[in-house]
């Protein structure tokens, strides 16, 4: 039923605790495909070489990062890939999922209510209203 996984992390533990339900729906399911996404958000000043830089050193750290999470998947058997874009959390997720013939995203939430979440919005929100493949999200509080 499921070939591609996409499983997007935003470098925080809290993203990490999907990585469960990656590896169990994975080996289960004999997955063939586990993409790791990485979205780097852009920063206002982008016309200053510092911020150029600054947006590659960004880059390059988030791609490390998906490196060693790939190598412990890979570890327990799973084919992982990564992928680094730079954008909106929730548009860039999309659009890999529609450009990429993703089956499932799993993701996190990361738990934000009232003024918090109205004022940051909801990533997992959005991939869920919009997504046109099935969206598995996990609370990080059911993990503590």
């Amino acid at each position: 039923m499921y070939k591609k996984i996409l499983a997007p992390l935003d470098g925080s533990r809290l993203s990490e605790h999907i990585l469960e339900h990656v590896k169990a729906i994975a080996i289960g399911c004999s997955i063939p495909a586990v993409i790791l996404l990485r979205v780097v958000e852009p920063m206002s000043g982008m016309g200053d070489p510092w911020f150029h830089e600054y947006e590659k050193e960004r880059e390059a750290a988030a791609a490390e990062y998906l490196s060693r999470v790939a190598a412990n998947l890979k570890q327990e058997g799973i084919v992982a890939e990564t992928a680094v874009v730079r954008g909106h959390a929730a548009e860039e997720i999309l659009d890999y999922v529609k450009n990429n013939q993703v089956d499932l995203v799993i993701m996190s939430t990361h738990g934000r209510s009232g003024v918090s979440r109205w004022f940051l919005g909801s990533v997992a929100e959005r991939v869920v209203r919009h997504c046109v493949a099935p969206v598995l999200l996990a609370s990080p509080t059911a993990f503590r």
